[in-house]
């Protein structure tokens, strides 16, 4: 009876002990403007945890997730073969939802300190963020156009993961620095920093990040999409203009 309370406490300890600790976070900035000469943008992420009772000795270590996700979007993904010496569209999957940014920095390899489970449970991670419901049972292999999405995401900067980025002293203060590409979309991004202990998450926030167009910018944004005859009316004007100065500045040249 004794060995039985013994190893029930060993498992009811860690999460006793996991209610006591809470995580406080902030942003450098919470607003990110797209300007013409934006070029990216950098936004420092720190925290601390907030602690309730001493960290009892047998206990595992902490660790600390960050995930920086944009506006979730439907992505069609087509397959290209070759067929009689040209390349061309077969098979064809909606992703039902992928995010239009997603970085991930931790304190450790992503997979040693959470469980699967885990990262199911709190959509951690790049495979997991994905959604792909709707594919064709005609589809061979449908789990590598999600992976396509992927890859092509890492390429341009979108997609970003980075172990053992964020700083952690003391097992109380953290900080990290995380990289916005030029290439953003406008949206609501959202900022998540969890607490892991015995591979499980035990605390967690989140805040907001505010991504939209500015300045000229915005003006055209705005106009395109709440006036629009309006704004085709005055791209005819300008394209008009354009090709007469340019007529006038041919006709100037050759005398």
């Amino acid at each position: 009876m004794i060995r039985v309370l013994a190893i029930l406490l060993a498992f009811v300890a860690p999460v006793a002990f996991a209610a006591t600790e809470e995580v406080v976070g902030a942003l450098s900035q919470n607003k990110v403007s797209i300007t013409a000469n934006f070029d990216g943008s950098e936004i420092f992420i720190f925290g601390a945890v907030k602690r309730t009772a001493p960290i009892p000795e047998d206990i595992g270590p902490l660790h600390v997730v960050i995930t920086v996700q944009g506006p979730r979007q439907e992505v069609t993904v087509r397959r290209k073969e070759r067929v009689l010496g040209i390349w061309v569209n077969t098979d064809s999957v909606t992703v039902d939802e992928a995010p239009a940014y997603y970085a991930i920095a931790t304190t450790g390899p992503l997979t040693k300190i959470l469980s699967e489970t885990e990262r199911l449970r709190h959509g951690i991670g790049f495979d997991k963020a994905i959604r792909t419901v709707g594919a064709r049972a005609d589809v061979e292999d449908p789990e590598s156009f999600t992976e396509a999405v992927v890859r092509i995401r890492q390429k341009n900067g979108l997609y970003t993961e980075a172990d053992s980025a964020i700083n952690l002293r003391e097992d109380t203060l953290f900080a990290t620095s995380v990289a916005l590409p030029a290439n953003l979309v406008e949206g609501s991004y959202t900022t998540r920093m969890y607490l892991v202990r015995e591979r499980a998450v035990v605390g967690t926030t989140e805040t907001a990040i505010t991504v939209q167009k500015d300045g000229f910018e915005r003006w055209i944004y705005t106009m395109a999409h709440e006036q629009a005859l309006l704004y085709g009316i005055l791209s005819i004007a300008v394209a008009l203009a354009a090709g007469y100065i340019a007529s006038e500045a041919f006709r100037l040249l050759r005398r």
